[in-house]
């Protein structure tokens, strides 16, 4: 009786937590805190950017939100702690406060303001870092990354729902909450799915539709649709406890225009512009970045630009800006025990910026991993921004990007019957890249059209996309829904709710026995293969090699080297052959000098099974059904 009344308390609490929240989000309330009169000529406190750190990290910029804060004095009391400089905004309504903390250690200390008028103290934590071991663990090609929309994923059941939540608006808020994510894992483990990957968390409140996370009016709280912060520590915690990791998708580049930088900014040039002065409708030719023969101009209008009018383009050239953005991604990372970023419009900042942000967190965190957005086709572009490469005198020490090549290219041969060579000379363009089996190779996001649309409906076509991505080099991502065959077209018809998570629905695909033969068929191949590739090296850190391509086939083998079956060699090998044609198809391989040569014995394995094949005299013949992918293991 007593746990039913402590449960009932619990959710009862959170359903106010969740409603004050959002009525303090949307401006109901100005801040957590006492707002800040205007009628009073003495110093006033209502936010501080970031509101807690640690010690053992860089010393804090703090940026002070308030009133009369432009000629108060400052002090900071704090066992060997130390106020080096601070600045205010000429309106008084923000102060910068640079801290030293680094012989401090743990501690609450308290941040003064005064003037003649009055004064006004703060309390302030300094804590210890995480001692989580599992915490800022980073991914690799050893991993499997889903991506969820948390907004239209699921619903926790005993979450709040708010009051502007409603399902039947394509771009309005559906309830998905962190909640709904974490009573999930254990599907996503049935997946395969190592790390999980959400849409941002930051608060979008007072942007109209804006279920979607990009467009930030506070980059330093949770929004309150998606939960509390206890909430996203929560989701967290329950998914290092599983072995499994989490990613954050942050947006340096820009914020929703309700933030409220965009009428008061903190320092002058805060952004690139003005509301009533910018410029807009993003550029992204990209080529006017890579080109060593372009005018400023040129690229000043992609790095520059308003995202869109709704979108403010911050400053990162402003040191502050800089200093500020950096500290919100370590926040981020050491609140939540997170392992990796996923850095979103990455071209539209400038490479200086990139080098600065990414650096400074791998120092923070040695083991994190940042993956960036770099949406066009061309390798030429995307490795011009991948970390490990010098170009115009910087490395953006970026991990790695997202495989957008490769994508349009398995878009083109496969939904699009373009010729598999194609994809053949897309993976061949990997010499660009200083580290091409950290590459993260998809079938779809929460920005294109559903693959098993493009592809005209046909399951198979999704299958052998979704069996390349999972058996190529690097790290497969799993767009959420992807693995069910859900349809979908151009934003937000791309974005669906997940049958099964949300209160009223008629199936319940996280389960099979609520999923439809189809669904269950993608679901099988898909986790079949995401199972295949866990427990074998050759998949997570093998080679590749390419051994034949033409219109409609493609074979290549996964190995942990490149020796072929010579000697007492025990090491893995896998060859894949795809067969995208409605017909059967005959392959025929020469195996010497490869990495299958000595090879005798090919043995199909699910869920991408067939028939056996047998070499003789170094050549190997393969009788491949149609729209079929056999994965063979090789001795």
């Amino acid at each position: 009786f007593f746990l039913t009344l402590q449960g009932m308390f619990m959710r009862i609490s959170r359903s106010l937590s969740a409603v004050a929240a959002l009525f303090l989000a949307c401006g109901i309330f100005a801040s957590a805190q006492a707002v800040c009169a205007t009628d009073t000529a003495k110093p006033c406190i209502d936010k501080i950017d970031p509101p807690d750190w640690w010690v053992g990290l860089p010393s804090p910029m703090l940026l002070v939100h308030g009133t009369n804060l432009g000629h108060a004095h400052f002090r900071v009391e704090g066992k060997d702690v130390t106020l080096d400089r601070t600045q205010a905004s000429a309106n008084g309504h923000w102060a910068f406060l640079w801290i030293g903390t680094g012989k401090a250690h743990a501690q609450k200390i308290w941040i003064d303001a005064a003037n003649t008028q009055g004064a006004v103290r703060e309390a302030y934590a300094l804590a210890q870092r995480s001692q989580n071991p599992n915490a800022h663990s980073g991914f690799s090609s050893s991993d499997a990354m889903y991506l969820i929309m948390t907004d239209r994923f699921a619903h926790g059941s005993s979450a709040p729902t708010l009051p502007d939540v409603n399902r039947a608006l394509p771009r309005g808020w559906h309830g998905g909450d962190f909640a709904g994510i974490e009573e999930h894992l254990d599907y996503l483990k049935q997946l395969g799915v190592t790390t999980v990957w959400t849409t941002p968390v930051a608060s979008n409140a007072g942007m109209k539709d804006s279920y979607h996370g990009y467009a930030a009016t506070d980059l330093y709280a949770v929004d309150p649709h998606f939960g509390t912060l206890a909430d996203y520590r929560r989701l967290s915690d329950a998914l290092h406890a599983r072995g499994m990791k989490l990613v954050i998708d942050l947006v340096p580049n820009h914020i929703g225009v309700n933030h409220p930088w965009v009428s008061d900014p903190p320092a002058p040039d805060w952004l690139h512009g003005t509301l009533k002065k910018h410029l807009s409708s993003s550029n992204s030719d990209f080529y006017q970045l890579v080109s060593p023969h372009a005018a400023p101009q040129d690229w000043l209008h992609i790095t520059n630009e308003w995202f869109t009018d709704a979108m403010p383009d911050l400053n990162q050239e402003n040191p502050l800006v800089e200093e500020y953005l950096i500290q919100n991604a370590i926040w981020w990372v050491e609140t939540a025990n997170l392992d990796g970023i996923r850095l979103d419009t990455f071209p539209y900042v400038s490479r200086a910026f990139w080098h600065d942000y990414d650096t400074a967190l791998h120092k923070a965190f040695p083991h994190l991993t940042m993956v960036g957005e770099i949406f066009n086709g061309d390798p030429v572009i995307t490795s011009f921004f991948a970390g490990g490469a010098v170009h115009r005198g910087i490395d953006t020490d970026l991990d790695t990007p997202f495989d957008f090549p490769v994508y349009f290219a398995l878009v083109n041969t496969i939904a699009h019957d373009h010729p598999m060579t194609e994809l053949a000379h897309m993976l061949a363009e990997d010499s660009l890249y200083p580290h091409p089996e950290r590459l993260v190779p998809f079938a779809g996001n929460h920005d294109t059209v559903r693959f098993v649309t493009q592809a005209g409906g046909s399951v198979p076509k999704l299958k052998l996309a979704l069996g390349l991505v999972t058996t190529l080099r690097g790290m497969p991502l799993i767009y959420s829904g992807d693995e069910i065959a859900m349809p979908g077209g151009a934003d937000p018809d791309n974005r669906r709710d997940f049958p099964g998570g949300f209160a009223g629905d008629k199936q319940d695909a996280f389960t099979q026995a609520g999923r439809t033969p189809v669904q269950q068929e993608v679901f099988a191949w898909t986790s079949g293969l995401l199972k295949l590739r866990e427990t074998n090296a050759a998949f997570k850190t093998g080679i590749e090699q390419n051994l034949f391509a033409d219109d409609d086939g493609f074979a290549f083998v996964r190995a942990t080297d490149a020796s072929g079956c010579t000697g007492n060699s025990q090491n893995e090998r896998f060859l894949i052959v795809v067969n995208k044609s409605a017909k059967s198809k005959s392959v025929d391989l020469a195996t010497p000098d490869s990495a299958l040569a000595g090879c005798t014995v090919f043995h199909p394995v699910a869920p991408a099974g067939g028939q056996d094949a047998t070499a003789s005299s170094g050549k190997l013949h393969i009788e491949e059904p149609a729209e079929s992918m056999t994965v063979f293991t090789v001795r």
